[in-house]
């Protein structure tokens, strides 16, 4: 009888294990366009309110130090592919077109590739143009986006699933990115669904919204951040609305930092640099998740993250298998998500175009292997030169070097001439794939 009654309370535990354990999320995530630290008030801003943004971060968590790359193409070539640019000539804004191919599908495993075999609906809505070729050669079932890359805002057309769809007038091309968003979420309710929502807010220019008034200029800015954020939360109100919220994860960041012109103080301190700057400012993003009941409440995570890291931790999540023998960069940060201590990377690689960095907790080299002490960052980075190594300059210049050399960028593609035939020739010589 002990026996029987020890066999049954193992059976009740697995049973509670198995009941209390979540199964494979709805995965959405939303990426901003041009939004650096310096524009979300939950990572400090002292000149924009983002209160829905910030709910996401309250009510799950915001990690510190995430890092994209300085520009809007590269971002996205290392979501969706989780590879690093010189791996894949996804390298600028311009390096997917003929005269630089850049990264191409066919070469790829890419994220929406393996969620779709796992049993995902895949949608895309919004940016696209600057990865090159179309959302469905990248694994998405559904999307729509718009002839132009930065979205241009107040538009008479937009692509939907291949075909241009015209309008008599004028529309607020984010309304209709966001009514697909939804109208997708609704028609995949039952799930599971992979929904990457590519907003064009808040990219130049900077027109004024349905919410102000009808005058165009700088003095905009502020009225595209507030609607970018309304738009947020009414996504995650419709996720409520479905009873999903439970079953969804929703990841939040951008794409690269402000963009010249609009920086503004984080506590009182301007941020080191912004978009296409290899500086702090940018390509260091807000990254927040939030799933109710998996995601710690309000934590705070200061783990190094990089963009490649998407592709398997939703891979995790969601039970696809990642090809065998393929060379990624990704790293999952699932347990992170769960609020477990998982693996967290020891280093960050950034590259735009030939110039490139590794970024360590309180260190970053450069491709001409000068060493930046960044203690300070993201408001300062100081130089250090070997002359004025202390021990710790010297031991991370040691351990950024070796970094480097194994990585070896400057042997992929890292030029407009990495991506095309000559370049390719190259590659493929040297064996990068």
């Amino acid at each position: 009888m002990k026996r029987l009654h020890s066999f049954l309370a193992f059976l009740a535990l697995i049973c509670t294990q198995l009941t209390a354990a979540p199964a494979k999320p709805n995965i959405i995530f939303i990426l901003a366009d041009d939004l650096g630290l310096d524009g979300v008030s939950c990572y400090g801003a002292d000149a924009h309110k983002t209160p829905n943004i910030d709910h996401l971060a309250a009510t799950g968590t915001r990690f510190e130090t995430c890092y994209a790359a300085p520009l809007c193409g590269p971002s996205r070539c290392c979501l969706m592919s989780g590879r690093y640019a010189f791996r894949t000539g996804g390298i600028t804004n311009g390096s997917w077109r003929p005269a630089g191919p850049g990264a191409l599908s066919k070469d790829e495993q890419p994220v929406a590739k393996l969620l779709r075999q796992a049993g995902y609906a895949t949608g895309q809505s919004g940016k696209w143009r600057q990865v090159g070729e179309t959302p469905h050669d990248w694994g998405f079932d559904e999307y729509m986006t718009d002839p132009t890359a930065g979205g241009w805002y107040w538009k008479d057309s937009f692509i939907k699933n291949g075909e241009t769809i015209k309008t008599e007038n004028p529309m607020y091309n984010p309304d209709q990115i966001q009514a697909f968003s939804l109208d997708f979420i609704k028609r995949h309710k039952d799930g599971p669904f992979f929904l990457y929502y590519a907003m064009h807010l808040v990219h130049k220019p900077t027109l004024h919204t349905p919410d102000s008034p009808p005058q165009d200029g700088p003095e905009r800015y502020d009225d595209n951040i507030k609607y970018m954020d309304k738009q947020v939360g009414e996504l995650v109100a419709e996720l409520d609305k479905l009873g999903l919220r439970e079953k969804t994860l929703v990841m939040f960041s951008g794409d690269n930092g402000t963009a010249v012109g609009y920086p503004s103080p984080v506590h009182g301190r301007m941020i080191n640099g912004a978009k296409a700057s290899m500086l702090e400012g940018g390509s260091r993003v807000p990254l927040i998740a939030c799933w109710p009941g998996v995601t710690p409440v309000g934590k705070v995570n200061k783990d190094i993250v990089n963009f490649t890291d998407m592709l398997a931790t939703f891979a995790e999540l969601g039970g696809a298998q990642m090809p065998a023998g393929f060379k990624y960069d990704s790293r999952s940060i699932a347990p992170q998500l769960r609020g477990e201590p998982g693996t967290p990377r020891e280093w960050a690689y950034v590259q735009l175009g030939g110039k490139w960095f590794v970024r360590e907790q309180g260190w970053k080299m450069n491709e001409n292997g000068e060493l930046f002490d960044m203690s300070d960052a993201p408001f300062t980075e100081k130089p250090v030169a070997p002359a004025d190594d202390t021990d710790a300059s010297k031991a991370a210049r040691a351990r950024l070097t070796a970094v480097l050399a194994d990585l070896n960028p400057a042997a992929g593609k890292t030029d407009a001439e990495g991506g095309g035939k000559k370049g390719q020739r190259k590659n493929n010589k040297a064996g990068i794939k």
